[in-house]
């Protein structure tokens, strides 16, 4: 089975996608099921992870009412308030969903590095980890160091690093990303998605040869049994199409084995997702 680990849907009349603007012109819509269905098929996909775009139990309630109506939808990773006194009743509510499979710590865009320490945060994470619930860690390079002390101090956490961690493409810059995803992927429990580059770098002029260098050395890091592909579609349009963000996966892994490619593209995420 193939499956795009990593993609969104999203209903702007619903309202709490404060990130989506209309200066986002290619994005400033809305993108459901029918939309990627026939692209999935024309890649030769069979299903996705939905993953969440907003901040809000709503939108996890609306993804899981999508995957309740289109079988090309595997699961879904949503969203939960971590630091609220009412995190655990909410995340014992929506694991009663066969189709709740992850939840996404949005960590992207807050300045303090060391906010996912908070001891709120940590206790979350470890009621997670005794759960063995998988948790999608959304976060930018400065922002490496801090997802290292967390894995040493939840160190059962089955954790996946979105985007390989957001390095700085743009600027063909490796150091200090290769570092910290080093120490992070000393982690047997922690994996990492291929997902997010092309938005990384230049959006007008990347090349796959921009690209590669990054994909290679997390390959290294995390070996092949850690590694899951995503597209990152809608959100990769911004600067290629679904099928040029396969190429980029495929011009970087052109050695592989039979074997391999059926982790990277599908069995890595059905162990991780426990699908």
């Amino acid at each position: 089975m193939k499956i795009d680990a990593h993609q969104h849907y999203w209903k702007l009349s619903r309202g709490d996608y404060g990130w989506l603007t209309p200066d986002l012109s290619i994005l400033y819509k809305d993108f459901l099921p029918g939309d990627l269905e026939p692209i999935l098929s024309e890649c030769g996909f069979d299903k996705t992870i939905v993953v969440q775009a907003a901040a809000t139990i709503e939108e996890t309630e609306f993804l899981l009412g999508l995957a309740e109506r289109f079988d090309t939808i595997a699961g879904v990773v949503g969203w939960v308030d971590i630091e609220s006194d009412y995190f655990e009743y909410q995340i014992n509510t929506l694991m009663k969903h066969p189709k709740f499979v992850g939840v996404r710590i949005m960590l992207q865009d807050i300045e303090e590095p060391d906010y996912v320490l908070q001891p709120q945060i940590v206790k979350g994470l470890r009621l997670l980890a005794d759960r063995d619930f998988p948790v999608d860690l959304l976060v930018k390079e400065h922002q490496l160091p801090s997802i290292a002390k967390l894995v040493k101090l939840v160190p059962h956490l089955r954790g996946v690093i979105n985007h390989i961690g957001k390095p700085n493409i743009a600027l063909k810059a490796l150091d200090p990303w290769t570092k910290w995803i080093d120490e992070i992927a000393a982690n047997p429990n922690i994996y990492c998605k291929l997902s997010g580059m092309v938005t990384e770098a230049d959006h007008r002029q990347w090349t796959p040869s921009d690209i590669e260098p990054y994909i290679l050395h997390a390959l290294k890091a995390f070996g092949t049994k850690r590694l899951i592909y995503g597209s990152d579609w809608p959100v990769c349009l911004l600067a290629a199409s679904y099928s040029q963000v396969v190429d980029v996966a495929e011009r970087a892994l052109p050695n592989s084995t039979a074997a391999e490619r059926e982790d990277f593209y599908g069995n890595n995420a059905l162990r991780f997702y426990k699908l």
